[in-house]
């Protein structure tokens, strides 16, 4: 099954395009009726791309066959389009994070399998992200063809929570059709359901005035179910809350526990003093619960503190022991070279 075109619409020439590699990363999920097609459909839209790139679809632990038809399809197209399947269903996060991991290109794309959005929108996104000097253009589906409950309720919801925590003035941070300098995706690792949140967790890495939003298409879903909820803004907040933290204290934790600690402690430590002064002025404190109340404040207060101590302890053991950097400069590695790119 084919996608739907556009008739008359025609698509905005692209502007040369920077020596570069690219690779396109979809992840699937009991996709089997659009398999094939999301395969035929990119080579399409890239077949006269003029650079080097590649497909990586991910089948992200399908029961409806839909890894054996990405196989079977991927040999007749090229060796240009890898298929890697996990061992079981991971969900959209991980499945992603691994084609990521599996990407060779210095300029890396991602997309969703469902054949909503539209590869054709992809060499103008990377001609402006290369011309442009940008680290991230991400897609705006400024004229989403979903339904309204389901899809369009929660995606506000989400993005209006997104926007008010990372600051980021994105429009549609749960489009899939991103476009990113892979030396600076590499930085970051995605986890539970922060394919949403990828603009915010790169700018631990790099800066919000490197990223940009550009209009693409969006096209009615032809075949299969689609996997998204309401039930999923239950989880993105959830992930919100990591996000936030991440953010703003993630290479200095200590000053959020003890912050937090000091405020718990300074208030049970109040409480006390204002029992000491009742005591001493000969009154019984003694059945109150304003006691009890300000003890155990103290004691969670010096638990925060402690464990603000013990996390900056962790932080400094991880970032000397090599694992990672608190910084991370604009020079990224070239990709290794490969024979088995589309050309």
């Amino acid at each position: 099954m084919s996608p739907t075109p556009y008739g008359s619409h025609r698509q905005p020439s692209a502007p040369p395009l920077p020596s570069h590699r690219l690779s396109v990363v979809v992840p699937m999920y009991n996709e089997v009726d659009n398999a094939a097609a999301l395969i035929d459909d990119v080579q399409q839209a890239l077949t006269h791309y003029g650079q080097p790139w590649e497909l990586i679809v991910v089948d992200d632990g399908s029961i409806d066959g839909t890894g054996r038809r990405l196989r079977q399809h991927a040999r007749q197209v090229g060796p240009h389009v890898r298929v890697v399947e996990l061992a079981r269903n991971f969900r959209q996060t991980a499945a992603m994070q691994a084609g990521i991991d599996a990407a060779r290109g210095d300029v890396i794309v991602t997309m969703d399998g469902d054949l909503q959005n539209d590869p054709r929108d992809v060499p103008r996104m990377v001609a402006r992200l290369l011309n442009e000097d940008l680290d991230l253009v991400a897609g705006w589906r400024h004229e989403r063809q979903d339904g309204l409950i389901l899809r369009k309720l929660p995606s506000r919801i989400a993005n209006r929570l997104i926007r008010k925590v990372s600051g980021l003035d994105f429009q549609d941070l749960g489009c899939s059709l991103k476009v990113f300098r892979g030396p600076v995706l590499r930085r970051i690792r995605l986890y539970g359901e922060m394919h949403r949140f990828i603009p915010a967790w790169l700018a631990t890495v790099t800066s919000p005035s490197r990223m940009a939003e550009e209009k693409v298409h969006h096209r009615a879903r032809l075949a299969g179910t689609s996997k998204y909820g309401i039930g999923r803004s239950f989880r993105v907040i959830v992930d919100l809350l990591a996000v936030h933290f991440f953010l703003r204290f993630g290479t200095r934790p200590g000053h959020f526990f003890g912050g937090l600690g000091l405020g718990v402690l300074t208030i049970g430590s109040l409480m006390l003093a204002y029992l000491g002064v009742l005591k001493m002025l000969g009154q019984s404190v003694g059945g109150r619960p304003l006691l009890s109340l300000g003890f155990f404040l103290m004691m969670g207060g010096l638990q925060l503190i402690t464990t603000g101590v013990l996390a900056e302890l962790l932080m400094r053991i991880y970032y000397d022991g090599g694992h990672a950097r608190p910084y991370h400069t604009r020079q990224g590695d070239e990709p290794a070279a490969h024979e088995d790119w589309h050309a």
